[in-house]
């Protein structure tokens, strides 16, 4: 259930008791243990769980200083250990974070059974990296909780401090181990200075209570809350776990149908000095143009130009001098951009605007959310969701979506988080909603071709190239491009040998990794001994060499949250196996080939050269087509189903028996 409400409406209806019931405050000192918890032999929110939060309390507050200010979350949980599993889980700490932020002032102990306490040292707070399902990368504190058992109580504070100061908070309220209780005590020191504004909050996927006043802080709370478990392939966090968004504001409620005209008139008014056409625009926008007629090709030239001819600031792997930095600052407008050759993405994205309405195109500025935070509508009038901007195009009577200024997003398509989405199109009059395409799987290509050799000891040896386009370059290029050459060869290395733990690997070959345009190429020669398995006079033999030791891509009999994938994809193989020598085809059928539908695809193909000394194997598969990404968790057992199947079929054996003694150089 998602609630809306004003807390400070609420205070009205405080009554005492709750006000006197109310726990003390998150705090710097630990708070007294209560026998019965020390005592308590089984969870309270879940039955079967190896541990459970007895309590997390986090106490928000802006802090404002001169010159600078920042908000600081003080949080503070203390967990029962039930069996080994729960103290296996639970002895050792990662408390995450994300640029901006820092985590301070971190403090732990542990209760045991009999009423000793063990704290941990400051030493002891360690600085790693770690990776999330979906291969997101945090920075962590951890730690390790010491003489931790079943029956004992660990305990941990922390203080969680962003610089600066938003109109926005977003609260987490779910764990992956279950809570008793979650209170939050929120004191917005801004809203002394802003009278007129006023403080909101909206609830999801959980039911919290009432804002009340408890000393200086406004307080809610969350009873019983389930754990959190991630899945692969599932959506957004914030589509599936427990939250709460508060947000300032001086607007009241408005409803969508009133909010959204509003904003994108006043948005438009707020770019509209960024958009000037001044005569080197115009000039600029003819020479990119060239002699191309069609308004296809005009869009492509200005987008190559844009993303070629302009540094762009907003990369990582660009570094900038302290002149160009200096000159940065000083982008008012698309003709300084032009200018100094120079600019962040915005500056890029709003110089292709620029560029395209010389060309005589309307072009504008849209906002839009990104789905890879959560599923947006317009239903919620807020623009805490919809962030993001790309750029818009009238061609014909459609409209086109641009982003220039992203690096590695090619012509045509936007970062994945923006397609598939409605986008917002600014306007001085009448600002309109529209949908942005979601890219087809065919723009979204993995190529792999493999060149290789077959010895009578079940070797194989040969050469590899590999190419991405579409999402899978651009998600290629940003994981290795501020990589040094050594580490992106150490990265494909072990991710190869994960596949095929005695593959060798060797002459490694990476290009295009920073090109705006070009695939992304890996290639490499490889060895893996005993890759095909001899048993007398016979090999067994996988054909389906790039998918060799992959494993199915759902392996658990039940689901809890929907199937989302980030985009439709497409792959292609090509392998040719030189067989050995003395060796022919014993038993060479194909696995046959599988649709379901628009949605999906896979066609196999195996044949030998005409000599028949060489193996062929063809292999091309898609999923997503029609724009299905997001499915039901009704439907898993379904997708579990094609998977299993595809799996099952990439690991298709072959035979090859030896009918004349011979040997492989």
């Amino acid at each position: 259930m998602n609630s809306s409400r004003s807390p400070f409406s609420l205070l009205a209806a405080v009554s005492l008791l709750v006000l006197a019931c109310a726990p003390a405050l998150a705090g710097d000192d630990w708070r007294p243990i209560d026998p019965a918890d020390l005592a308590l032999k089984a969870p309270v929110v879940e039955k079967d769980a190896d541990a459970e939060a007895i309590f997390w309390e986090i106490r928000v507050a802006d802090e404002l200083e001169a010159g600078s200010s920042r908000k600081v979350l003080s949080h503070y949980i203390r967990i029962k250990i039930f069996t080994d599993r729960g103290r296996e889980s639970q002895s050792r700490i990662d408390i995450t974070y994300l640029s901006g932020s820092s985590i301070k002032d971190v403090a732990a102990r542990t209760i045991k059974p009999d009423g000793s306490i063990v704290e941990i040292k400051k030493e002891d707070v360690l600085e790693r990296t770690i990776v999330k399902v979906g291969g997101l990368k945090l920075k962590a504190k951890s730690f390790a909780m010491p003489g931790v058992e079943p029956g004992a109580i660990i305990e941990y504070r922390w203080r969680e401090v962003w610089d600066g100061i938003s109109i926005y908070d977003r609260l987490e309220l779910q764990r992956d181990i279950p809570v008793q209780v979650v209170r939050y005590f929120v004191k917005p020191a801004h809203i002394e200075s802003f009278k007129s504004v006023g403080l909101s909050a909206k609830s999801f996927h959980c039911d919290t209570t009432p804002f009340v006043k408890v000393k200086d802080f406004y307080m809610t709370s969350l009873s019983n809350v389930p754990a959190f478990h991630e899945e692969p392939r599932m959506p957004p966090e914030d589509e599936v776990r427990a939250w709460m968004l508060l947000w300032y504001t001086d607007e009241g409620n408005l409803p969508p149908d009133k909010y959204w005209p509003k904003f994108g008139r006043e948005k438009y008014d707020d770019y509209k000095a960024n958009l000037k056409v001044s005569d080197d625009i115009r000039s600029a926008a003819t020479e990119a143009i060239g002699d191309a007629t069609a308004p296809e090709q005009k869009l492509e030239r200005l987008y190559d130009f844009c993303q070629k001819k302009i540094k762009n600031a907003s990369s990582d792997t660009l570094v900038l001098t302290s002149d160009e930095r200096a000159k940065l600052k000083d982008n008012k407008t698309p003709s300084d951009t032009l200018k100094r050759g120079i600019g962040t993405g915005w500056d890029i994205d709003i110089l292709f605007t620029a560029l395209a309405s010389a060309a005589g195109f309307d072009a504008r500025i849209v906002r839009i959310a990104d789905r890879g935070r959560a599923f947006f509508t317009p239903k919620f009038a807020n623009p805490y969701f919809l962030r993001s901007y790309d750029i818009a195009v009238r061609v014909g009577d459609q409209w086109r979506f641009f982003d220039p200024g992203t690096p590695y997003v090619p012509f045509g398509m936007l970062r994945w988080q923006e397609e598939g989405q409605q986008a917002l199109i600014l306007d001085p009059k009448d600002p309109v909603w529209a949908d942005t395409p979601l890219a087809a799987p065919q723009m979204t290509k993995e190529k792999r071709t493999a060149k290789l050799r077959l010895s009578e000891d079940g070797t194989l040896e040969g050469d590899v190239t590999v190419e991405y386009t579409g999402h899978f370059a651009v998600e290629k290029k940003r994981a290795n491009d501020q990589d040094s050459p050594a580490k992106r060869e150490e990265n494909l290395r072990d991710q190869i040998k994960a596949q095929m733990s005695t593959a060798e690997v060797s002459a490694i070959r990476i290009e295009n990794v920073t090109d705006p345009v070009k695939p992304f190429v890996c290639a490499y020669h490889v060895k893996v001994p005993g890759y095909a398995q001899r048993t007398g006079k016979r090999l067994f033999l996988q054909p389906a060499f790039f998918e060799h030791g992959i494993g199915p891509l759902f392996v658990t009999s039940e689901r809890r949250y929907p199937i989302y994938f980030h985009y439709p994809w497409s792959e292609e193989d090509t392998v040719a196996i030189e067989l050995p020598q003395g060796y022919a085809l014993d038993s060479a059928d194909a696995p046959a080939s599988f649709s379901a539908g628009a949605i999906s695809q896979y066609q196999p193909k195996i044949s030998v050269t005409s000599d028949t000394k060489t193996l062929l194997y063809q292999r091309t598969f898609f999923f997503g087509g029609g724009g299905s990404i997001l499915f039901p968790v009704e439907a898993y057992s379904q997708l579990k189903g094609l998977f299993d199947e595809l799996n099952k079929r990439d690991n298709h054996t072959i035979t090859l028996k030896q009918t004349v003694a011979g040997s492989s150089n």
